[in-house]
C-alpha cells in the first residue's frame, strides 16, 4: 500500500474538511507548483481517497457521508444551476414538498419570487429561507432535529408528512446506482423521504453527477418512482436507458463556466465548462 506523503496526507485532511480541494488554492497554501499538486490528488485518487473534478478533487465515494457544511462545497455550481432548473419547473399557485438536502435547499433559494405556493418540508434550512416571503405560505414537519444539518425526522414528522397530498415532491439522493437505485446513508432520513414520495403527485430528483460515482447503504426508492431528474451531466449509460424506458423526463442544468483552466489534458472538463443557464432536455 503506497504511503502518503505528509502535504498529501494534509490536502486529504483539507477535502475531508471542506468537501474539495483546488488546484491553485494548494499550490499558493503549500508554495508549490500546480503540476506538484496535480501529481498529489492524482496520487490520492489513485489511493482511492479523491475523485478528480474540474480544477481539483473531491472525497471519493464510501459508506460514510461528508458532514453537512463541507458538502456545500461539492459541486456548489452545479447544485445551484440545478436547483435554478427545477425551480423553474414549478408553477406558481402550487403545493409541494422540499425534503432533506444542500441540493434541495438551492431548490428552495430559486422559488423565493414564486408566488402562492405552499411548501411543507422536514429541513429547517429550506423554512428559514422562505417563510420571511409573504406570498410562500410554510409548514416545518414537527419532531426531533438532527443537529448536524437542521432535519426534521421520526415519526412525528412522517405523521404530519402523510396528511398532505401535494403537486410535487423536490427530493435528493447521496448516491443514485446505474440500476437506478436512489441511496441515502439514514434510514430515518430515507423514511421520510419516503413518505414525501408517497404523497406527492409528481416527484422531481435533484442531484449532481458527483452522485454517480457515489455509494450509500440505504434505499429511498427506485428512479422509476420519479417523473423528472434534474442534474448538471449527461447520465451513465444504464441509468439513461433506464430514464428512457421509464418516460422519465431528464434535465441537464450546466452551470458558467469557471476561469479554472488547470485540467490536465487526459482530463474531459465537467459540467463547469458549459455556458451559463443552458439546460439541455434529455
Amino acid at each position: 500500500m503506497t504511503v502518503l506523503s505528509h502535504r498529501q496526507t494534509e490536502i486529504l485532511n483539507i477535502a475531508r474538511a471542506h468537501g474539495r480541494v483546488m488546484v491553485e488554492d494548494l499550490a499558493r497554501r503549500f508554495e508549490v507548483s500546480a503540476q506538484t499538486i496535480r501529481k498529489d490528488l492524482n496520487d490520492l485518487c489513485d489511493h482511492r481517497s479523491l475523485t478528480r473534478i474540474h480544477g481539483g478533487a473531491i472525497i471519493a465515494s464510501g459508506v460514510e457521508n461528508l458532514a453537512y457544511e463541507a458538502r456545500r462545497f461539492v459541486a456548489a455550481e452545479e447544485k445551484k444551476a440545478i436547483g435554478a432548473a427545477a425551480a423553474a419547473l414549478i408553477p406558481n399557485g402550487c403545493s409541494l414538498f422540499i425534503n432533506i438536502g444542500t441540493t434541495t435547499e438551492e431548490v428552495a433559494s430559486a422559488l423565493t419570487s414564486h408566488e402562492d405556493l405552499l411548501v411543507i418540508t422536514n429541513n429547517l434550512n429550506v423554512a428559514m429561507l422562505l417563510y420571511r416571503h409573504p406570498r410562500i405560505e410554510v409548514i416545518v414537519a414537527g419532531g426531533a432535529v438532527r443537529r448536524a444539518d437542521g432535519a426534521v425526522i421520526g415519526s412525528t414528522a412522517i405523521g404530519l408528512i402523510g396528511q398532505f397530498k401535494v403537486d410535487f415532491a423536490i427530493i435528493g439522493a447521496s448516491a443514485i446506482d446505474e440500476e437506478g437505485a436512489l441511496l441515502d446513508f439514514d434510514y430515518r432520513e430515507v423514511q421520510a423521504a419516503q413518505a414525501i414520495i408517497a404523497n406527492a403527485r409528481s416527484v422531481m430528483l435533484v442531484a449532481d453527477s458527483t452522485k454517480f460515482t457515489r455509494s450509500a447503504p440505504v434505499r429511498i426508492a427506485d428512479i422509476s418512482q420519479i417523473q423528472t431528474f434534474v442534474t448538471d451531466a449527461a447520465l451513465p449509460a444504464g441509468l439513461a436507458n433506464i430514464c428512457h424506458s421509464r418516460g422519465i423526463q431528464v434535465i441537464e442544468a450546466m452551470p458558467h463556466a469557471g476561469d479554472d483552466s488547470d485540467t490536465p489534458d487526459s482530463e474531459a472538463p465537467d459540467a463547469t465548462s458549459a455556458p451559463s443557464s443552458l439546460v439541455r432536455l434529455r
